[in-house]
Order: structure tokens, then sequence, then C-alpha cells
């Protein structure tokens, strides 16, 4: 199992440094490394968890779904995103949660919360951090569906999930980043149909804005995507890493 002071996530230059104590407890914490394959549940919704989790490697995607299978992609999770953290503040996970490619979990045990509110005020701030930049994501992702147009959707979901894959450590020299959702993830996030998804997706290759092929995203002028997008995001502080 990696000690938490070895995470090859700690040495990117959008990660915080933590003190050596800090990196100490928290790696006493970590009681596991768990493994999925792509298309596996990691979280019901519904299900309680003994656990809490980091995304150490790969990409998965929070949900909620209808009783005929209608599915909401709420957000897309990446390496260094805490997974399950609302079902430990609320017993029951209120959502799903899917692996969308090969993922490492680190998992933490269930009741390290209440320790970390207790005994490490500037961790636990940090944790309410993380929580509070994840809603700012799906709130991001909200407005999009309900106030942006198809192609304005498009636009910012993909220069939002370039500059996080980016700041994941995920960029490739050639400037691509690793992409692997389907149309069918995209229609699900944006609230498209599958047709009108393509299209959408067709335009902006035909524009030379960006570029989709064998699960690499190329954009070629991140600036027009984002004018296109109307989505000019405020640079994040170091982001902490539980």
């Amino acid at each position: 199992m990696l000690p938490c002071q070895a995470c090859p996530l700690r040495a990117l230059s959008d990660m915080r440094e933590f003190t050596p104590e800090q990196l100490a407890w928290i790696s006493r914490q970590k009681r596991a490394e768990y493994p999925h394959a792509a298309g596996d549940t990691i979280i019901a919704e519904g299900a309680t968890d003994e656990r809490i989790y980091t995304l150490l490697r790969g990409w998965a995607f929070r949900y909620k779904s209808l009783p005929d299978g209608r599915r909401q992609i709420l957000n897309v999770l990446l390496p260094g995103d805490v997974v399950g953290l609302q079902a430990e503040l609320m017993s029951a996970s209120p959502h799903g949660v899917e692996a969308l490619t090969e993922v490492t979990l680190c998992a933490f045990r269930r009741d390290m919360v209440w320790e970390l509110f207790r005994d490490h005020p500037s961790l636990a701030l940090d944790l309410t951090w993380l929580s509070a930049h994840g809603e700012r994501l799906t709130d991001d992702v909200l407005l999009s569906v309900g106030r942006r147009s198809a192609m304005e959707r498009m636009a910012m979901l993909l220069v939002l999930l370039y500059r996080r894959a980016a700041s994941s450590g995920l960029k490739r020299p050639d400037g691509g980043v690793p992409f692997p959702l389907t149309q069918g993830h995209i229609a699900d996030l944006l609230g498209l149909s599958a047709v009108h998804t393509n299209r959408v997706l067709q335009q902006l290759r035909r524009q030379g804005l960006v570029s989709l092929k064998e699960g690499v995203l190329t954009v070629g002028d991140l600036r027009a995507l984002r004018r296109v997008a109307d989505y000019w995001e405020q640079p994040a502080p170091r982001r902490p890493l539980l």
C-alpha cells in the first residue's frame, strides 16, 4: 500500500504542501487501496459505506437516476477528488459513483472525519474546501444545463475537463489530455440527446477548436473555446489533498 508521503499526486504543482506531521497523521488513517474496473459501481445510490475515498488514479463520475433508468451525471471525478463524503455526512449516499476507467481508490476509515474536525482544524478546513470545490464544479454544470445553449454547454464542459485533467498531471507532451467519456456520458452530463451531442461535437471539430481521437482531447484554441462557452473560471488556489 502506497504511503501518503510517497503519493505521486503530492508532487503536482497545483497541490498544496502539508507539514510532515499532517502527512503522517493522514497516512495513519489510510486503510487500503481498492482497484475498480471501468463500469464498476463504486458507491450505489442509497447505499452506506464504512469508508470515504480519495481517487488516486483514473476517472469516475457521480450520478443520480430516475426509476425508469434515466440518469443525470452530476460531476466527473479526477485524481485527487474526495469520493463518498456526502454519504459520510448523510449516512446513505444521495447519489451513485461509477468508475469511468480503471481506478484506484485510497480508503480512509469512516469516523476519521469527526476526529479530523475535533483535533486537526486546519485539515478539517482543507476537507471543507475540497467539498465546496466539488459543489462549485457541479454548480457550473447545472448553470450550463439550465441556461447555456447546446454549443455553449459543450464548449464549457470541454474547457472544464481539459483544465482539470491538466491540473491533475494528465496533460501529455503533445498537449492533449485523456478523455474517456463517450458521447452517451456527455449527453447525460449536459442534458442533450445523443444525436444533438454528436452534432455539436462535429461543429466544434470543423471549427478547429477541439480534436477528439482515440480517447484523447486536444484543444486547438483554449481562449476561443472559452469565448464560445462564455466560461471564464477564476484560477483556483493550490488545492489540498486528503
